[in-house]
């Protein structure tokens, strides 16, 4: 079995609570000095907590660039990667992957501020409240053309974002990537976490007191290039990268499954994929959130599976970073590979005698490193997160070069189902969708489930459901862990945040409601759809604009190729509400009519399909992205970069574009051909995500279509900000 391609860090940047700088953030958190302080952004007056872990530097001072105070971490961060890896951005093929949480929560702060106080809402804050805008404001802030995406799974979202950087070299999609997370602190998050009670009222205590959570910001960022570049062009390596494992709890949408399962499924993922034993991990950067279940549930998960390690050592720097959601993981990976490259570990603070006495029984063979940091070889470090939705992501750093196994899959990849949830004219300026109690019913979902969702994961919901019964897929024991989900969405649950934020502006922050907060992350939809169907797989939610349903379908065709995953549902969503009307009618974007809805794809791999005797709408035969940084509120086509994009699909699908038989698309600017176009938007209107998924849906059902003479089709989408997404499909 062939090896898979190496991946190596060579270059870190950081900005968090302890510091504005790799060295000032790894020398604070090894002295176990606490950046935990008394909240100064948000007004807590009234709140029963006022802890948080805030970056001592004003927006203003991070970048003189007019973005979202989180896309100013990044690039603040980022700014320190590149030097650090002494690779200069004018190597334009570098791509971006960031995960975020929160996204641009504090532009919505601010926008909707200045309009309730009646100065009216600004219209360029509009381009920055969304996580869409992350990435590829930091791509056009550089000038970098690499594939770009935002991972949007909570807590997840920085730990999947390096994960799903390496996959993409490791299948020649890139040599270089920036890759990681950020938020900022926001009132949004601050009144949310009030409102569920998680909030510590003193600092953290993660494995320890566990009576909650203290939130952080900040970013932390990684360059990532295949081993062979980085050796070519001479550059330092702190470590490689080695495996990596995501799963989906399909438990509750806040709480982690008691057992542990879902996080014991991503850590073993992880484990296997990079071809070590439990035995091996010398240091494990906890999620360690400090919540009671939260920790509960990773004792147990840790003791079941390291017991047998007599040198393990785990710890918690959220105990001094605060958790700083999205970008949690990626400033956890910076301290993993730092462990790695200084052979010393982090501490967890905030013990005093008796508590040390309680650990000693809790703890067993692992060493949870109480309050001072100490030395010790360290070869291999892993990185855990966990997250709203039930989303786990685990990941391992090496500083052995160590061979992983290629276990990807040299085969066909069929899309098996289709659901088209799309919305009808309802005036001149919408298409809205009508669900009624008869589609819940269809699929067995009771009013106490779908009454939890907001409208964005009600349509995911019936969407995904609709799409497995297409299908003809049952989730069970057998498949549960083989089948996975991709999001796609440009907006994602934005009537959701507005609606949480404004009330937290007029009634204060401590006034946030326990029952909507979970519905203002972008992965609830996929949470929500994990539980009710049972699906433990890869869960992963892509926010970047209109293109993101297409994205979807290429990151979940590259999941199966990876092997993974046998089945995976592929979906773009965006909702139309009355928010979403009114931020679009001001940000001057309304070229045509709005419209809503979810298209959801089941791809299968052919052994999958075959074994089963799947119907097959037709064959994902090639796919590609491609990107020409623009700012986030420039919708220009570039033609150049789709031609690119085109190229590449057609390369990956090893045929020439003349072989081409119809294009589908979302807008007919994108493309001008003699050949036959199909616009989607002009029966569904602009829906965005669902748009983009529905050019790949009605390809696949023109080509499955007997009285069609096509043999090839194209699906084509854009988004704002420069990113382009191709799928060419062939008759099955």
């Amino acid at each position: 079995m062939a090896d898979k391609k190496r991946c190596v860090v060579t270059g870190l940047g950081l900005i968090c609570g302890v510091g504005d700088n790799v060295k000032d953030c790894w020398d604070a958190v090894t002295l176990g000095h606490s950046g935990i302080d008394e909240v100064k952004s948000v007004d807590t007056s009234n709140c029963y907590a006022h802890k948080g872990a805030e970056v001592d530097k004003a927006s203003s001072e991070l970048s003189p660039e007019n973005y979202d105070r989180s896309s100013l971490l990044c690039i603040h961060a980022a700014n320190e990667a590149f030097e650090d890896a002494n690779i200069d951005a004018s190597e334009k093929n570098i791509g971006v992957i960031l995960g975020s949480c929160v996204g641009g929560a504090a532009s919505i702060d601010k926008y909707y501020t200045d309009e309730i106080k009646g100065d009216g809402g600004k219209k360029e804050d509009i381009f920055k409240m969304g996580a869409s805008a992350i990435a590829n404001n930091v791509s056009a802030h550089f000038g970098l053309e690499g594939i770009t995406a935002n991972i949007v799974n909570a807590c997840a979202a920085g730990t999947m974002s390096i994960g799903y950087a390496c996959d993409l070299i490791r299948e020649g999609k890139g040599d270089v990537f920036i890759a990681g997370g950020s938020d900022s602190f926001s009132s949004l998050a601050f009144s949310g976490f009030h409102a569920l009670h998680a909030l510590d009222e003193n600092a953290c205590s993660p494995f320890n007191h566990s009576t909650g959570i203290t939130l952080g910001e900040g970013s932390g960022i990684l360059v990532i290039e295949s081993y062979d570049h980085a050796v070519e062009r001479g550059a330092k390596i702190y470590c490689e990268i080695l495996g990596s494992g995501v799963s989906s709890d399909a438990y509750h949408i806040t709480a982690p499954r008691p057992d542990g399962e879902g996080q014991m499924s991503a850590i073993r993922r992880a484990v296997e994929s990079s071809a070590l034993s439990f035995d091996d991990i010398d240091y494990i950067n906890a999620h360690g959130t400090g919540t009671a279940k939260n920790d509960e549930a990773e004792f147990l998960s840790l003791h079941t599976l390291f017991d047998g390690n007599n040198h393990l050592s785990v710890s918690s720097t959220k105990s001094m970073t605060g958790h700083c959601l999205g970008a949690a993981g990626s400033i956890e990976a910076v301290f993993s590979v730092k462990a790695i490259k200084e052979n010393l570990v982090p501490p967890t603070i905030g013990y005093s005698d008796e508590d040390l006495k309680v650990l000693s029984e809790k703890a067993g063979n692992i060493d949870f490193i109480p309050n001072k940091s100490h030395t010790k070889d360290v070869h291999y470090a892993m990185s855990n997160s966990f997250a709203f939705g039930g989303n786990n992501a685990s990941i391992i750093f090496s500083d052995n070069e160590h061979d992983i196994p290629d276990n990807s899959k040299n085969e066909k990849i069929y899309i098996t189902g289709i659901s088209k949830l799309t919305g009808t004219r309802t005036d001149e300026h919408s298409l809205n969708c009508n669900l009624t109690s008869e589609d819940y019913d269809k699929h067995g979902i009771k009013v106490a489930f779908y009454r939890k969702l907001d409208r964005f994961s009600q349509l995911q919901l019936l969407s995904g459901m609709d799409a497995l019964a297409d299908a003809d897929i049952k989730i069970d024991k057998d498949n549960e862990y083989k089948t996975g989900i991709v999001i796609g969405t440009a907006d994602g649950p934005m009537t959701e945040i507005v609606d949480f934020q404004k009330k937290a502006i007029t009634r204060g922050t401590e006034k946030g409601s326990a029952f909507s907060f979970p519905n203002t992350v972008y992965n609830a939809a996929g949470g929500y759809l994990s539980i009710f169907s049972g699906i433990k797989g890869y869960n992963a939610t892509v926010a970047n604009g209109n293109q993101a349903g297409l994205q979807s379908i290429c990151y979940a065709a590259d999941i199966l190729a990876d092997g993974n995953e046998s089945v995976m549902l592929a979906a773009g969503t965006d909702e139309n509400t009355k928010t979403n009307l009114e931020l679009y009618t001001k940000a001057e974007l309304l070229e045509k009519p709005l419209g809503e809805g979810s298209v959801t794809l089941v791809l299968e791999t052919e052994e999958s399909a075959n074994g089963r005797n799947a119907r097959k709408y037709a064959e994902i035969k090639g796919y590609a992205q491609a990107h020409r940084p623009v700012s986030y509120d420039n919708s220009e086509v570039d033609s150049k970069a789709v031609v690119e994009v085109i190229e590449k699909a057609c390369v990956n699908a090893g045929i020439e574009a003349d072989n081409i038989d119809f294009v589908c698309c979302d807008d007919r600017k994108i493309i001008k051909t003699l050949m036959p176009c199909y616009d989607v938007s002009q029966e569904i209107g602009n829906a965005r995500a669902a748009a983009s998924a529905m050019t790949a849906a009605y390809a696949a059902e023109l080509l499955s279509d007997s009285e069609k003479n096509y043999e090839y089709g194209l699906a084509l989408s854009m988004g704002a900000g420069g990113t382009y997404s191709a799928v060419i499909l062939k008759k099955a």
